[in-house]
């Protein structure tokens, strides 16, 4: 299962959260269009899923553990019903949504919290966080975005991410795991909680939707204007299984994106990847057979961005598989591409690699695919197309 590090200001919000098994992001009134920012903390919410873990940072200690539970079907939600209905980012105010939203506390009257999800402590949230520096030595290999948690409110990481981080957590605090009346973790009411929030579902439209942030991004053409958010549609109709999402790019046991794909550096240097995932060998969780790497332009794509796309491909060939290019698939996506884009994807998108040993095989990686999208106004989402050029001999 994957992880999520959830950024905080105080203890008195951990036990808040806690409490009653809930957690959402503040973040301000969008204005007259959703910035980056605010279609990134979408995006991240929306791969969530019920059994991920769940851990909160505070001046520089991490605390741990919980899992994320579904309530009526899904462990995330619009934290007030009927959110891509409004007209425009304007519409939302503070008085439309304070009397319906799922969960509420205290906060500025220039923020609010669009999105919410819910967990359990799994076995417990221990009142005792451990150093940073001390989660990173306990296991350096497997710390990858962990590292670059940076002006962010949250982070998300992979299985082998996320059992590092349990693993150290546990063991600091294995003395406190059989002992009664445990003084060493947080209290939590989140039955009772979420067992009121599940009311409230049932009476209304709190369902997690894209088109509260693809609506507000889309021109009359059918392009995005912000490759977040095109990011968070794709990332979005993966997550859910659209029909023609999965037959273009696959079926993914994992999604995440701006994934570190560079030595460690300087966060603001740092290369990224738009979508990255990974799939399970079937019936051997958390055994991974295939990688998924997905570069995103809004507008045009051109022959730098399938350089930038084979530098990732080489990352995660030498990160993830060891050498072998035949578990990675990878895609551009863009609204159109220049004339002789397929020309350069065949020069250029191709790597001649060697596996096994006792007889070895020269092997031909070039799965590389060139992808056109368009938003489709009348059935609210992303349509792909392989570009016809990509398959010309």
């Amino acid at each position: 299962m994957a992880g999520y590090i959830f950024n905080l200001d105080s203890i008195e919000s951990l036990k808040l959260y806690v409490d009653n098994g809930v957690y959402s992001t503040k973040i301000n009134y969008p204005g007259n269009h959703w910035k980056g920012y605010q279609e990134a903390t979408f995006a991240d919410y929306a791969t969530m899923k019920a059994g991920d873990n769940v851990y909160f940072f505070i001046d520089r200690k991490i605390y741990g553990i919980g899992e994320l539970i579904n309530i009526s079907g899904d462990c995330k939600f619009s934290n007030f019903p009927l959110l891509s209905s409004v007209d425009s980012p304007l519409a939302i105010s503070c008085d439309e949504i304070n009397g319906e939203s799922l969960w509420s506390e205290n906060v500025p009257k220039d923020k609010f919290q669009p999105w919410v999800c819910f967990f359990k402590p799994s076995p417990y949230f221990f009142t005792e966080g451990i150093d940073m520096d001390d989660v990173l030595v306990s296991n350096p290999d497997a710390f990858k975005m962990l590292r670059a948690f940076w002006k962010v409110s949250f982070i998300k990481f992979d299985s082998e991410e996320n059992q590092a981080l349990k693993s150290i957590i546990l063991k600091f605090n294995q003395d406190y795991l059989n002992e009664e009346n445990n003084k060493h973790i947080f209290n939590s009411s989140y039955i009772e909680n979420h067992a009121q929030v599940e009311n409230k579902i049932q009476n209304g439209d709190y369902a997690l939707d894209v088109r509260s942030i693809l609506s507000f991004a889309v021109v009359e053409d059918g392009r995005i204007k912000h490759e977040m958010a095109l990011e968070a549609g794709i990332l979005f109709q993966l997550f859910y299984r659209y029909n023609e999402t999965v037959e273009m790019f696959g079926s993914w046991d994992y999604l995440s994106h701006q994934v570190i794909a560079s030595p460690f550096k300087p966060i603001d240097y740092m290369d990224k990847m738009d979508i990255f995932g990974s799939k399970f060998i079937t019936g051997f969780s958390p055994i991974k057979s295939k990688y998924l790497v997905i570069e995103l332009k809004k507008d045009s794509g051109n022959e730098q961005d399938i350089d930038q796309l084979m530098k990732y491909v080489d990352w995660i060939k030498d990160e993830y598989c060891h050498g072998d290019y035949s578990m990675i698939d990878a895609f551009l996506v863009a609204f159109d591409f220049s004339d002789d884009i397929n020309t350069y994807k065949n020069n250029n998108a191709i790597r001649n690699y060697i596996v096994g040993r006792r007889p070895a095989k020269s092997l031909k990686w070039d799965n590389l695919k060139i992808v056109k999208y368009i938003y489709n106004r009348e059935l609210d989402r992303i349509e792909f197309l392989i570009n016809q050029e990509s398959n010309a001999d």
